[in-house]
């Protein structure tokens, strides 16, 4: 069975012959920290990490490796200079791509800022979108006509992977993500009471520009997942109420659902930090049937979620990150409890976010034999 076949198999509680083997990547830290406790200094990536750490545990069978990707480029255009506005002793007052200007650590670049390579704390201290004109200007930069938003060869490459053996996702911010990256999640807060109307405004522009982008790719591919990034949780709840979910977001996740479900696409996946479990009914009713990192720590618990929703959504990750550094019995103990939903289908058994530098290599090991096992990459 090819990967592409054994993820959708999986996700729509199929029969396949293997879970896909995703344990967990390393961030640079992490990485950092294995090397000096037995990783090869020539494993420099997470992925490598992972092919690696799976011989250790006795793997023989080839992990798959993607391929090639018909890439929508969603982003702005133009982006913002990336630039220090103001050098200090520990730190720096930094404006990123996105035009946030934000405080971070001396010991980072301003890259750690464009992509998730590492655990990096920073201070928001304005958010490129604060009036009215602001957002004038913004909307400039979120042209889906413009023809670097698609592959240049899109009808070549399309008719190439039409073969493909790998699964395709395409990805794009959720309505909640994208607009707290222009507003702030302060701002954004306030909003929802305060000018409830540009809100709207934004959460339909933002709408019907990923449609019309998806409306041109899909003339070209369809891919085998819709992806949206939707952080809206703390520890314990949401961060936006039922009743705004149901009025603002709701209609903006359905319409998206209904669109890439009905050109053909099978997977609607939603990643969202913080607890979700009041959130999943809505997902649900959208047409998402996977959700992930589901944080432990945050209370979201796989094995409570498929006896409250059943066979209704699939989930990834789930497993709880202070286990896996405590090792030993803990992880043991942890794989235990959900091994039920592994058996059940509809799941792949993750570490719950990015894997901390607090986990140890040979912990590493240890919890990825498990994984392997579980999944049935080793017997």
């Amino acid at each position: 069975m090819n990967e592409r076949r054994m993820y959708l198999e999986t996700i729509l509680f199929g029969k396949p012959e293997r879970i896909p083997f995703t344990p967990g990547r390393g961030r640079i830290s992490t990485l950092k920290r294995w090397h000096s406790e037995g990783l090869p200094a020539n494993i420099v990536s997470a992925g490598e990490a992972i092919e690696y750490v799976y011989q250790m545990a006795g793997g023989k069978e080839q992990l798959p490796r993607g391929g090639e990707e018909f890439y929508i480029e969603a982003s702005m255009i133009p982006q913002f200079e990336e630039k220090i506005l103001e050098q200090k002793f520990n730190s720096k007052i930094v404006q990123d791509w996105q035009g946030n200007i934000c405080e971070i650590g001396n010991e980072y670049p301003i890259e750690y800022l464009r992509w998730g390579m590492d655990f990096v704390t920073r201070r928001w201290i304005k958010c490129p979108v604060e009036t009215r004109t602001d957002w004038e200007d913004m909307k400039k930069r979120y042209d889906p006509e413009l023809p670097e938003r698609l592959p240049e060869d899109a009808s070549v490459l399309g008719r190439r992977l039409e073969k493909r053996e790998h699964y395709i996702s395409f990805t794009f911010g959720g309505p909640y993500w994208q607009l707290r990256e222009w507003l702030g999640f302060e701002k954004l807060s306030m909003m929802f009471y305060d000018n409830p109307g540009l809100i709207k405004e934004m959460l339909k522009f933002w709408q019907n520009y990923v449609l019309r982008l998806l409306e041109r790719a899909f003339q070209y591919c369809i891919p085998d997942q819709f992806y949206i990034s939707e952080d809206m949780a703390f520890k314990g709840q949401a961060m936006v109420s039922p009743e705004m979910i149901r009025e603002f977001l709701l209609p903006v996740w359905t319409k998206w659902g209904e669109y890439i479900h009905s050109a053909g696409v099978p997977v609607y996946a939603i990643d969202s930090d913080g607890y979700v479990g009041g959130l999943i009914p809505f997902w649900i009713e959208a047409g998402v049937n996977i959700c992930l990192p589901m944080e432990v720590a945050a209370g979201n618990d796989v094995v409570e979620f498929r006896k409250k929703f059943g066979k209704n959504i699939a989930f990834k990750g789930g497993v709880d990150k202070r286990k896996i550094a405590k090792g030993g019995q803990d992880i043991i103990r942890e794989m235990s409890h959900i091994e039920p939903v592994i058996r059940d289908g509809g799941y792949i058994p993750s570490c719950d976010h990015g894997v901390p530098p607090d986990v140890s290599w040979s912990n590493y090991v240890d919890y990825c034999r498990l994984v392997a096992r579980a999944t049935g990459w080793l017997v």
